[in-house]
């Protein structure tokens, strides 16, 4: 009893001394906090990158091919460079797809601002709604001159953008070591799986470890189930958006239900990505038809993220349609884009955990009814 109060005190003074020490010095722990980040950050981009070529490598090592005509060892290899072709490949075409033929729209709908201006002003209707004055005034201006001094601009701002994603995906893959600590994961994550599982029995408890390891099998079945929905679910949003398009004959129907499929991995507002950069390109053909196009793709994001993605992307986590469009919202709110890819199968997860907690207990406090026979 006596050792028990000793350590006790101890881990309360040691509580009671990092907490003075993070109140007393938050700023310097801040950036003590934000330099191990940074220098763990290829460790923890390996471990991401690793996490996501184990969904489609594990795939391929299912298939009964190469569980025929190759080896263990030659079948991890062969399945994980076919990962990170799969990878790279799908999201070169949609890359390859889309961007030459925005370039040109967005090329074409400059040619065709001022001839579109200059109809409007002539236009009977819209010479009656606007005042002389600035009809004149309007059509007294040089739009040509004016789109070449916004379009440097225009230009600017885009490349701006462009540089920084370039930046973060050239850092992506330009670091080698997340690169090469993902392939390490991947290649002996059975062995790795054993040292920590060793490591972990040797220094927690039995039922310690047990609860540990049940807790990691929940988080890991939920994110696994949540990746595969969000990729069902983003199918489905573009063929639905493809074949919509088709019906109502809009141009680039397949081109811009790709992008919105591809920009529907990102929960609940990807879609709206997808059809904004859709809607310019429209544009460029009919004005009309872009306007149409934006009436429809509100509809089908209704439908979407009121439907399709709950029951496919809820069903799948076992969480119920109310407490997905709240992890979306609030890890949005909280971590932006990252929040919401990571909000819902962290919600899953508690959820789970939850579940099965609160089951164990309402079990504990049944009576044990014991029936007396004469």
């Amino acid at each position: 009893m006596k050792d028990f109060s000793l350590k006790t005190w101890f881990l309360l003074c040691v509580c009671f001394f990092v907490t003075w020490l993070a109140t007393t010095y938050w700023h310097s722990a801040i950036e003590l906090l934000k330099l191990i980040l940074s220098a763990a950050s290829p460790l923890i981009i390996g471990l991401v990158i690793s996490y996501i070529l184990n969904l489609l490598m594990s795939f391929y090592e299912r298939t009964t091919f190469f569980q025929k005509n190759f080896n263990a060892s030659s079948r991890r290899i062969i399945c994980l460079c076919l990962a990170i072709i799969s990878m790279v490949a799908i999201v070169a075409g949609v890359v390859r797809l889309v961007i030459p033929e925005l370039v040109l729209c967005l090329q074409l709908l400059f040619a065709e601002v001022p001839s579109f201006i200059d109809a409007l002003l002539k236009n009977e209707n819209i010479r009656i709604l606007l005042p002389e004055t600035i009809t004149n005034d309007l059509a007294g201006l040089n739009w040509q001159e004016i789109l070449n001094k916004i379009a440097p601009v225009l230009t600017t701002g885009i490349s701006t953008i462009g540089t920084f994603v370039s930046s973060i995906f050239s850092s992506l893959v330009t670091g080698l070591l997340s690169l090469i600590f993902a392939i390490y994961l991947l290649l002996g994550k059975e062995s790795l799986q054993a040292q920590t599982d060793r490591v972990l029995k040797t220094y927690m408890k039995p039922a310690h470890y047990n609860r540990l390891l049940e807790i990691l099998n929940i988080f890991n079945d939920c994110f696994h189930r949540y990746f595969v929905g969000q990729c069902a679910e983003a199918v489905i949003l573009g063929i639905l958006c493809a074949l919509g398009m088709l019906v109502l004959q809009f141009p680039y129907a397949v081109m811009i239900g790709t992008l919105v499929g591809f920009t529907a991995l990102i929960p609940v507002a990807g879609a709206y990505i997808g059809a904004a950069v859709g809607a310019i390109m429209i544009l460029t053909v009919s004005p009309i038809q872009a306007v149409f196009f934006l009436i429809f793709i509100v509809i089908l994001q209704q439908l979407e993220g009121n439907l399709i993605y709950p029951k496919v992307v809820g069903s799948s986590l076992g969480l119920p349609a109310i407490w997905v469009l709240a992890a979306v919202t609030v890890g949005g709110g909280v971590m932006g884009i990252a929040g919401m890819l990571l909000g819902v199968p962290t919600a899953a997860a508690f959820y789970r955990l939850l579940k099965e907690d609160v089951f164990q207990r309402e079990q504990s406090h049944k009576p044990n009814h014991i029936e007396i026979t004469e």
